[in-house]
């Protein structure tokens, strides 16, 4: 092949109780690149739509291209490509959007090239992504977009991820509404001591979580979304979120909590009809205070990404 279309999926993060460990990838939204093979060995973004010219061109400095720069200099090659971006979901939205053109990009590539690598040794690449998007190289969002399904990263030194069996009648339902949160700022208002209590606490819900997910247990994973330390802190850059969380909880949602570091927020529901109910009203919630938004119901993407064509 001399060019590939690839599609990247969005990722929701630490997922309540699994700050910077947990992940899982979505149908949608995502982005999706172009990937077309050049006659010399330059890295060039060619087009980027989606992004209201937010994005650089330069391609030492892009999320999609600093992961294929990384890739080629570690693998010795030479080769150089043209690259389109055509973003397909929102900026700063806490859906892991750097991480999906970082994923897109990489694969992308490793696909045009005979796949020498395999989809988790592109992790480490993809993460470079991160690293230039927000100044660290964090899997969470990376490693589920990458690998699909939901993923635990146990270690990052030396860098462990596994993925977890997830029950076919999980269903999450996103809401992006319309207001800005920075990554950086929300990461900076965390506190750097928790104290003894939360984090047993916390614990006890992380072991749960999966415990319920690989037994399909929906109970134990409706008890187990209680963060006790990171979602009380952000939830203040998050206008009417706790109207919005228990608007979710009365439609019968297992649980609400903030997909990374927001604005979004996402549900997890048993059956697409009770998550596409909670859709509704969390919508409706943010609108009857002026806040519109966009909303995605989605099974657990078990794929990562994808050739379009």
């Amino acid at each position: 092949m001399e060019s590939i279309k690839v599609f990247a999926p969005a990722t929701v993060a630490n997922v309540a109780c699994g700050f910077d460990i947990f992940g899982f990838a979505v149908d949608a939204p995502g982005d999706e690149v172009i990937v077309s093979k050049r006659a010399d060995n330059q890295i060039i973004i060619t087009n980027i739509t989606g992004e209201e010219g937010k994005l650089t061109y330069d391609s030492t400095k892009n999320a999609v291209t600093v992961p294929i720069i990384k890739y080629l200099t570690k693998l010795g090659l030479g080769h150089g490509f043209d690259i389109e971006l055509h973003k397909k979901m929102p900026l700063g939205s806490g859906l892991g959007s750097s991480s999906a053109s970082s994923v897109a990009g990489v694969f992308a590539v490793n696909e045009l090239l005979d796949k020498p690598l395999s989809s988790k040794e592109l992790l480490p690449f993809s993460m470079e992504g991160e690293r230039i998007a927000c100044g660290s190289a964090h899997a969470d969002n990376v490693a589920p977009a990458l690998l699909g399904g939901f993923v635990v990263v146990r270690s990052y030194s030396p860098l462990d991820v596994f993925k977890v069996k997830t029950p076919d009648e999980l269903y999450v339902t996103i809401v992006h509404p319309d207001i800005e949160v920075n990554t950086k700022d929300a990461r900076h208002i965390l506190r750097n001591e928790v104290s003894m209590k939360n984090t047993i606490a916390q614990m006890g819900n992380v072991a749960g979580m999966i415990a319920g997910l690989m037994q399909s247990d929906y109970d134990l994973i409706a008890s187990s979304m209680v963060d006790f330390i990171i979602e009380p802190v952000r939830a203040i850059l998050i206008p009417e979120f706790w109207e919005v969380k228990h608007a979710a909880l009365e439609a019968g949602a297992l649980g609400c909590s903030i997909s990374g570091a927001g604005p979004s927020i996402f549900a997890f529901s048993k059956g697409r009809e009770t998550a596409e109910k909670v859709a509704i009203v969390m919508k409706n919630s943010f609108e009857k205070v002026g806040i519109h938004g966009i909303s995605y119901v989605s099974g657990i993407n078990q794929f990562g990404p994808k050739i379009i064509g």
